[in-house]
């Protein structure tokens, strides 16, 4: 079993009643707003965010950066990364290891600086989550790798050249850091099987206001040309987190009388929605808010995670803690990260029936009522999905290591507590 450590939330079942209601707010999606942080690192001057979410990663992306010469301060939503200092190469070890963002630092400190130094990237404990195919971008773009015990070394002195790559797994991170570097490279730069998330498409976005010549982000082919950047003239406004929006849709359906989920964009979720849908959920859509009720029963499902437009990876712990609620056996297929179903033993300790066939695979029968207990948070989504079985659940939970959970998710505590939910802080 995880030690807990640090802050613990405790949460009061609500025993299967549907009784929340209200508005949750969906803050700037963490995946969008790390990468266009990073991404302010390629200009010398100084970049003017928007609607940034106020959770720890985005701390220690701020340090890192301040580490390597920038200076970045936040008020509330508003952030500004001024980069004209930036003259390190070497990401602090320290910071990066605590999460697996850091990475993205790589490609704008290689194309400006002409090298880099990092460690091992760290982050959630979901699996192997191999380096191999930044390095190998990078290489294909000219740059040499050397590696010890501790850290690994890019180099490109002269400058990023063009040329081709094509990514034999498809990854939202390695596809944001080399398209990140590309637009310094000396030659255009065509890209292969890329990730299409609307995160890439925000990261591609700022950067064309920056000067950047993009074409393609959001599909699978993206071209980069040789380009000059400049600080861009608007404020970049940080899209809505639709892992967010997911796991709130997904409270409200096992926990809602009526429950509004506001500042998102609809269109982040096709893929979710049609799920919610077939397992019996029911909703109503507005351009930039969905209200959602509990069903008086759910459907099982066959849920497969894919990249996007398919069924998020990140979303797959919230639907699972559904499909325990469903009248019938569901089938849950992880296809992105081998160890993503870990969480699924602390699940089965609070009564749910969730057999796991494979790393890839487990089996869930219900509907089956949850008890509370004390749980180790072992991941972001995990523990946001924890804090969702404790909601519905007969009694009182304890979720241990919050600090997980502040990576990601801003003073969940306030935002549930708006809508009735018993869960405070200790």
């Amino acid at each position: 079993m995880m030690r807990m450590s640090g802050d613990t939330f405790v949460i009061e079942g609500l025993s299967g009643k549907k009784l929340l209601s209200g508005t949750i707010p969906v803050y700037g999606a963490k995946n969008a707003v790390l990468p266009i942080m990073a991404a302010a690192a390629l200009l010398e001057g100084e970049t003017k965010l928007a609607n940034v979410p106020g959770i720890t990663d985005v701390g220690s992306m701020s340090r890192l950066l301040e580490d390597l010469g920038a200076f970045v301060t936040q008020t509330g939503k508003e952030m500004t990364i001024s980069a004209k200092g930036v003259s390190g190469t070497v990401l602090n070890p320290d910071i990066a290891k605590l999460m697996r963002a850091s990475i993205v630092l790589t490609g704008p400190i290689l194309a400006r600086m002409g090298q880099v130094t990092f460690p091992h990237p760290g982050g959630d404990v979901i699996g192997e989550r191999p380096i191999d195919i930044f390095v190998s971008g990078f290489k294909k773009l000219g740059a040499t790798y050397t590696e010890t015990a501790e850290s690994y070394t890019l180099s490109a002195p002269g400058g990023l050249s063009g040329g081709e790559f094509f990514f034999r797994i498809v990854s939202v991170t390695a596809t944001e850091t080399i398209m990140m570097a590309a637009v310094l490279a000396k030659g255009p730069v065509t890209l292969k099987n890329c990730a299409m998330e609307p995160e890439v498409i925000a990261v591609a976005d700022f950067l064309i206001s920056c000067g950047a010549q993009i074409e393609g982000a959001g599909t699978p082919t993206i071209r980069i040309k040789p380009s000059v950047l400049h600080v861009p003239e608007n404020v970049c406004s940080i899209i809505p987190d639709r892992i967010e929006a997911t796991t709130f849709l997904a409270l409200g359906a096992l926990a809602g009388e009526e429950l509004q989920i506001t500042n998102i964009e609809p269109s982040h979720l096709d893929a979710v929605l049609d799920m919610f849908s077939a397992a019996g959920v029911t909703f109503s859509i507005t351009k930039n808010a969905i209200t959602v009720r509990a069903p008086e029963k759910f459907n099982p499902v066959k849920l497969r995670t894919h990249e996007y437009p398919g069924f998020p990876t990140d979303g797959q712990a919230p639907m699972t803690i559904l499909l325990t609620q469903a009248e019938g056996e569901s089938a849950i297929y992880e296809t992105i990260f081998d160890g993503r179903l870990r969480y699924i033993d602390e699940l089965t300790g609070m009564g749910a029936n969730v057999t796991v066939v494979n790393p890839h695979r487990a089996n869930v029968k219900g509907s089956t009522p949850l008890t509370g207990r004390d749980i180790a948070t072992p991941d972001i989504r995990a523990g946001l999905a924890f804090i969702l079985a404790a909601a519905i659940a007969d009694g009182k939970s304890n979720i241990g290591n919050a600090h997980l959970i502040d990576r990601g998710y801003e003073k969940i505590e306030e935002r549930l507590s708006a809508v009735g939910l018993s869960i405070k802080r200790v």
